[in-house]
């Protein structure tokens, strides 16, 4: 009688005899070591990522003080704080020294402030104190300030009024290690030639488990606080990072690299409660705050080169503006970013006689101011020797700009003002038309078409008469402007044309408080912005030179 059989299951036969020979089982002390290096590489891809991200949304800001503020954000979610605040002082001196919060008010910065320096966490940074090694601070933690004996009173006076309890701070140095993670938590070397990580000498060898007192990361662990170190250089040996930042020559010896002047501030994060950051998020943190430092440095550096030229702009163009009987002025100026070449000038003249001009060079930067400079000088050279003949003034000016700087145009109105008369002659090279206004009336005067100084070979065009009467104004202004309402042009001229014509009564007969009307109704956003969204064309000088007739 046959036996009978087991039935088949998907094509496999049951009743196979085993092999006579089989191999050991895998036992689960060589497969945890091998899970271990997958949850410690899940972990270094997680703060690599972190850290990716942190940085890209750092880069993305274009001032210095959205720079900060990303840096104070970014940095109390990688030690795990709710406040903190950044110190910038440069140790070159040449400034500028900002002192931002996060989560304190300007109240509490003062009182920070307060602290004796020696004491403070940002002061010990700042003033680059050595450690007894000689080395210069990496970080400086104060866990419990409240049973700190050696630490100031005064420290933990506000420390007590404020209600933190614990601080932490790192240096804003671009050349200056990151705080080290605990040895135990070093890179894993690459397994070997021809070996899978799970032999003898790999990367889950016994020496591979973290140092005593500091938890080993959990399976699929992607927080910052829990992520094991960044990966190093020297296969496994406590070294500087990899990722440390590499300025380049000319930041470095701007900013003195390896020596204290390369110190830019200090970063300090403020805990509610008695804490302070693990090793990882030491070392995490201290590699952001590099890169941090970095293009903190580049920003100082560009603020220091716009303020350089903005000051030199300003000095090019009139410190105060003349008084001329029968006629009152005031000025609005606004300049851009990088430096434009748009100018402004009110010129006395004999027989009490006033020459006013408005205009622009072509380009941005410094070249544009220097230009500009030259340009205005000569313009009031012109005005003195023939201002009564506008078009002689421009036509003197344009064959200037074609021998002196054949490679720049310029736009230029020129006005011979004689306010006893109240008789205005003026005369424009591609320039925007002025503005008449008054109670009765509010329209561009029609200075004719005529192309920019420079376009042509003989520039020419005729000049035009307008007779303001009393009470009414005289608008001067640049393109900016207009372009900075982010509008088309018809929609920027009747935008303008509206603000003059609906001035109350009160602001027409002064004209400080006329331009700041006008500029609110034209930009009501401010200067720098368009009308509900930043400017594209926010980099163009400002000008806007208003003149009342009495």
């Amino acid at each position: 009688m046959n036996s009978p059989q087991a039935p088949k299951v998907a094509g496999i036969d049951p009743s196979l005899p085993s092999p006579t020979q089989t191999a050991d089982p895998v036992t689960p002390p060589l497969a945890a070591p091998n899970s271990g290096v997958q949850d410690r590489l899940a972990g270094w891809v997680s703060d690599l990522t972190t850290l990716h991200e942190l940085t890209e949304r750092l880069v993305r800001t274009g001032t210095l003080d959205e720079a900060l503020r990303e840096l104070l954000r970014a940095g109390a979610s990688l030690v795990g704080a709710r406040r903190g605040l950044v110190a910038l002082e440069p140790a070159d001196g040449l400034g500028p020294v900002i002192t931002v919060g996060l989560g304190l008010g300007h109240a509490d910065l003062g009182q920070i402030e307060t602290i004796p320096r020696g004491s403070a966490s940002a002061g010990h940074l700042l003033d680059g104190l050595p450690e007894p090694g000689g080395e210069r601070r990496a970080d400086v933690t104060h866990p419990d300030i409240a049973s700190e004996a050696d630490l100031d009173p005064r420290h933990r006076e506000v420390a007590a009024r404020l209600g933190f309890s614990a601080s932490y701070a790192v240096p804003l140095d671009p050349f200056h290690a990151a705080p080290r993670a605990t040895p135990g938590l070093s890179a894993i070397p690459a397994p070997a030639p021809g070996t899978d990580g799970t032999g003898p000498g790999s990367p889950a060898g016994a020496g591979d488990h973290p140092a005593p007192g500091v938890p080993g990361p959990g399976p699929g662990a992607t927080s910052v606080t829990d992520a094991p170190r960044l990966p190093e250089t020297g296969h496994g040996r406590d070294t500087a990072p990899a990722a440390a930042v590499t300025p380049s020559p000319g930041l470095a010896a701007a900013m003195g690299a390896g020596g204290p002047s390369g110190r830019l501030g200090g970063a300090a994060w403020l805990y509610d409660e008695p804490a302070e950051p693990a090793e990882r998020q030491r070392h995490l943190v201290g590699l952001y705050c590099q890169y941090a430092a970095a293009h903190i440095a580049r920003l100082i550096e560009l603020s220091r080169a716009r303020a350089a030229v903005a000051t030199v702009q300003e000095e090019l163009l009139p410190t105060r503006l003349p008084r001329v009987p029968g006629v009152r002025l005031a000025v609005r100026h606004h300049p851009g970013p990088r430096g434009g070449g748009d100018w402004y000038d009110a010129l006395p003249l004999p027989d009490g006689a006033l020459g006013l001009s408005v205009g622009g060079v072509s380009g941005s930067g410094p070249s544009a101011v220097v230009a500009m400079g030259r340009l205005r000088a000569s313009l009031r050279a012109y005005a003195v020797m023939e201002g009564e003949d506008p078009v002689a003034v421009l036509s003197d000016l344009e064959l200037l700009l074609r021998l002196t700087e054949p490679a720049r145009s310029a736009t230029a109105l020129f006005a011979y003002c004689e306010p006893g008369t109240r008789k205005v002659v003026l005369a424009g090279a591609g320039h925007c038309p002025p503005l008449l206004t008054g109670e009765r009336r509010t329209e561009f005067v029609e200075t004719t078409l005529s192309a920019p100084l420079g376009m042509l070979s003989c520039w020419e065009a005729p000049s035009v008469e307008v007779a303001p009467s009393s009470g009414e104004t005289l608008l001067f202004y640049s393109d900016g402007l207009l372009h900075r309402t982010g509008e088309p042009m018809d929609r920027a001229f009747a935008r303008l044309h509206t603000a003059a014509a609906s001035a109350p009564k009160g602001v027409r007969g002064d004209p400080d408080a006329f331009a700041d009307h006008v500029l609110r109704t034209v930009l009501p956003d401010g200067p720098a912005t368009a009308v509900g969204r930043p400017s594209e064309d926010g980099t163009e000088d400002l000008v806007l030179l208003v003149a009342h007739f009495d």
